[in-house]
């Protein structure tokens, strides 16, 4: 399933390249209508672009980043065979090609996928770009001192389980073939219908092997994207970029590369971070973040100001925040205590304490409420927007439990305003209408995330979260639902502990499909199928809400990422 690398990395992906800063609900889709305030509205090349942000940009080596379609500062640098569409709205959550001519040419039963280079790509010291290079960078994301990236190559590739990487093994992996100097052949261990958008991540970026400096890489990776880094100053907390004079538009036609210069400046506390952007003074006026979001206090001062307001750039990534039940512990092993919960749920509550509407949505299906996602609209135990708390009081009955019960709700004391003890305490309000007493037990945030993803240690009822990988119902059901990626020695993501074979079954029968739509609508199917057996509780998806500065043009926030998208932005 996943390495115990995921606990961290997951957080670690969703906090510093796209989701949640801590203490914030985070960005991007409907009111970026590419405005900035005053002036020419019209994106010209030039400039230097600041980003201000909360988390370091660690691990600066395309091997080790977890990100999602390529990250925000590491898709300026690393170029991958496909990447996201850089559109607004739900346009940006299709996958498009990047140095490959398509999005993958797949055999019959998806278990090879051929791509073929664009002529003509460079790297920043304008040698060309192979087929062999994209190669070696994928060999070298399986060496343990360069762990970190995502997981799915160890176990998708052909032969890959055990490859220890091209230091210790130079064969390197038969399941990599390249024929000629711009083709490159994926051999598959099973059908996979999405490996376009796996083409996406970072350790998809060409590498040369003459120029790979193993752990030391981070300092100065080769780039195949608009920039090269010239400043890399502790572990990314300052990162320094340039152009990459080999870098052709011609052959992207993605990335917008409008700004001269980025400067990368982190390591600053959040409110630092909105007080600066809120001020747009000196070099602020044309800065961003991203990873840094408006909270509650924050929303209700911007809100207020019709200039901040026409600033702020709001958006949706698929993120579920949700209760999660142990059907191995008592009283949750019976399906009527789990159903009675998901009645008595105060919707309206809960998303109050997350920050309010314009920063949470309320959910009722574990999904995303997004196309892309293959969102089904359904709500299996409809608890209105108050809770029911009369139809929970019913199903306890039924369950042996006439006079109520008493559980214990564990969840993180990390403010997030997603899994922090706001949250709990609305839960507890709610359920205590519906004869449920709930005891509260707050772990502090590493705690809080070994315990619920070990089986050993997993608790009966909890607060959880889930992002996506890639805008697909693929990596967000799979790694809760599929029994077989229980991980009984690791970190464990499928919380219900859920093996049913006949959603192992669909799982495998969706991702033989090359027709994304056609299983995207199957995702959905399966969505609402998983549901009637109430293992988690569906909460609300966060809305992301970043400002900008005042000499921001250009925004262009995607389905994709939920963010500001900097490869577009301009500053002059």
């Amino acid at each position: 399933m996943r390495p115990p690398s995921l606990t961290t990395r997951r957080v670690a992906a969703v906090s510093v390249s796209l989701v949640l800063a801590a203490g914030a609900a985070a960005c991007g889709p409907e009111d970026n209508d590419a405005k900035s305030s005053g002036g020419d509205s019209t994106p010209h090349k030039g400039g230097t672009l600041t980003v201000l942000n909360s988390n370091p940009q660690q691990d600066f080596d395309p091997a080790r980043l977890y990100t999602s379609g390529g990250g925000n500062v590491p898709s300026l640098v690393f170029r991958t065979l496909t990447t996201r569409n850089r559109e607004n709205g739900a346009a940006g959550a299709e996958v498009v090609p990047d140095l490959a001519t398509d999005t993958g040419r797949p055999n019959k039963d998806a278990t090879v996928w051929t791509y073929t280079l664009k002529a003509g790509l460079k790297y920043e010291d304008g040698t060309a770009i192979t087929s062999a290079d994209i190669k070696y960078g994928i060999e070298r994301s399986f060496a343990p001192e360069l762990s970190g990236g995502a997981p799915y190559l160890r176990d998708w590739l052909v032969g890959a389980a055990d490859y220890q990487g091209p230091y210790k093994d130079k064969k390197g992996l038969a399941a990599i073939g390249t024929p000629d100097a711009r083709t490159i052949v994926f051999h598959l261990n099973k059908p996979e219908g999405e490996f376009p958008f796996l083409a996406t991540q970072t350790q998809f970026t060409p590498v040369p092997k003459a120029k790979d400096t193993g752990t030391k890489y981070e300092e100065h990776p080769v780039s195949s994207g608009p920039y090269k880094v010239v400043t890399n100053e502790n572990d990314g907390e300052h990162l320094v970029l340039e152009r990459n004079t080999y870098w052709s538009a011609s052959t992207d036609a993605e990335r917008k590369a409008y700004p001269d210069r980025i400067d990368v400046k982190s390591g600053l506390d959040s409110s630092v971070i909105n007080q600066r952007l809120s001020a747009s003074q000196g070099a602020d006026t044309a800065a961003v973040t991203t990873d840094t979001n408006l909270g509650p206090a924050e929303l209700a001062k911007v809100t207020g100001d019709k200039e901040l307001a026409s600033r702020v750039g709001t958006g949706h990534f698929g993120y579920t925040n949700y209760i999660a039940f142990n059907p191995t512990v008592k009283p949750f092993d019976n399906v009527k205590v789990r159903q009675a919960i998901s009645y008595a749920i105060d919707r309206s509550s809960v998303v109050n304490a997350a920050g309010g509407s314009a920063l949470a949505e309320s959910a009722t299906t574990f999904l995303p409420n997004q196309r892309s996602f293959g969102y089904e609209p359904y709500d299996l135990f409809p608890a209105g927007a108050t809770g029911n708390a009369a139809k929970a009081k019913e199903l306890l009955k039924q369950a042996g439990y006439p006079n109520g019960l008493t559980v214990t709700l564990t969840h993180s004391n990390a403010k997030d305003f997603e899994t922090s003890p706001e949250i709990a305490t609305a839960l507890q309000d709610a359920l205590k209408k519906a004869g449920i007493t709930v005891k509260l037990q707050g772990l502090e945030d590493n705690d809080y995330s070994d315990t619920i993803h070990s089986v050993k240690t997993e608790p009966g009822f909890f607060l959880a979260h889930w992002g996506a990988d890639w805008p697909s119902g693929g990596p967000f059901l799979a790694p809760i639902f599929d029994g077989r990626q229980i991980v009984k020695d690791g970190a464990n993501f499928n919380t219900g502990l859920l093996n049913d074979k006949s959603v192992n079954d669909e799982i495998d029968a969706i991702n033989k499909l090359t027709d994304l739509d056609a299983a995207a609508k199957r995702w959905g199917a399966l969505d609402k199928k998983i549901g009637e057996q109430a293992l988690t509780v569906p909460l609300f998806h966060p809305v992301y809400k970043r400002l900008y500065g005042k000499d921001i043009k250009n925004v262009v926030i995607s389905d994709w990422t939920g963010v500001l998208d900097i490869s577009q932005v301009a500053v002059k």
